[in-house]
């Protein structure tokens, strides 16, 4: 049996089966029940998405992910293969799609086209439009990350600013007294991007309780900017002799950067930040860094966007994480740079 006999038996094209079943465009519910009328009959099972028809759902979640244009981060591909495999043990597709820019038609159409069942966003800015929309529209959504409101959705989030004061802390316990907070681009921040604005409020509460010399400085993401960020920091700021950061991208380039420089980590120069378990480990020498669990936080944002699916008037829910910093090559003793 196949969608042409069950399209001729319901009085309907092909292409309007095909929608009802896929939830690609909108079918009237007395077309919808016809259908399924017909493939109750036939005994016909497209797998899930026969039940995906008869719940009304497309059995389809989105995943809101940065342009292409913008390399994802060792991080963020994590936080990717997290949600897909945690929507794959749920018997669930994913959809992905990307906001900013050009790319905002794609995520209206996602948000517009009942294309979705439920939208999970990466990379939240303190004021974000697309959650506006989403709650506009009525979408259950949840944030790997979150605004400045943290009661209007349900979210998962690392804790930046604790894990970015506590980067500082164990530095200075080290005997440092010039830190830098390497953060990610200068454009990111000026959008409002969450880990940015966190990360620096935790920096400057650290320097200021361990009186140290401070600097905050941006960086894009990637190896290059790494190497010019700290050729930079080392001209600009002679007392420096360490940096906490939570640009991972830019973490070899800044190692590069140091090397050119004649100086040694961790014997002449420390860094310590907030990375992927699996860059930190095989860095050279393994980064000293808060590992950001991503394959528990995207399976808790699919379960919590399921759970918001079933039932859109629970109550918003939320995970912040703030795991311990794991000490690996990266950070020693304080020695004055000559």
């Amino acid at each position: 049996m196949n969608i042409g006999e069950i399209a001729r038996r319901s009085g309907v094209s092909r292409s309007t089966v095909s929608y009802a079943l896929s939830g690609k465009r909108p079918v009237s519910d007395t077309t919808r029940r016809r259908i399924q009328a017909v493939i109750d009959e036939l005994g016909y099972r497209p797998n899930a998405t026969a039940r995906a028809l008869k719940e009304g759902r497309t059995r389809t979640i989105g995943l809101i992910i940065p342009p292409a244009s913008q390399r994802l981060t060792d991080m963020q591909l994590g936080f990717v293969a997290s949600v897909v495999d945690a929507a794959g043990r749920a018997d669930l597709d994913v959809l992905l799609s990307s906001s900013g820019g050009e790319h905002d038609r794609s995520f209206e159409r996602v948000v517009g086209g009942r294309r979705v069942d439920g939208v999970i966003l990466m990379e939240i800015r303190l004021e974000d439009d697309r959650v506006t929309s989403l709650r506009r529209a009525g979408l259950p959504f949840v944030g790997i990350g979150r605004t400045s409101d943290p009661e209007e959705m349900s979210w998962v989030d690392i804790d930046y600013e604790t894990l970015i004061a506590r980067c500082v802390h164990h530095l200075a316990d080290l005997g440092h007294r010039g830190i830098a907070l390497v953060d990610r681009s200068a454009e990111l921040a000026a959008t409002g991007y969450g880990p940015s604005h966190r990360a620096h409020a935790g920096f400057l509460r650290a320097i200021a309780e361990r009186q140290v010399e401070g600097v905050h400085t941006c960086c894009a993401d990637d190896a290059t900017s790494g190497v010019s960020c700290v050729e930079r920091l080392l001209v600009e700021h002679p007392a420096l002799t360490a940096i906490a950061t939570i640009n991972e991208a830019a973490v070899p380039g800044m190692y590069r950067g140091l090397e050119q420089a004649g100086l040694s980590v961790p014997r002449d120069f420390s860094i310590a930040g907030v990375a992927g378990r699996y860059l930190a480990e095989n860095l050279h020498p393994p980064l000293t860094a808060a590992d950001v669990p991503a394959d528990e936080l995207g399976a808790k944002a699919v379960e919590l966007l399921i759970e918001r699916i079933a039932d859109p008037a629970a109550s918003y829910r939320d995970l912040l994480v703030s795991p311990p910093i794991s000490l690996r090559g990266t950070t020693g003793p304080a020695r004055p740079r000559h």
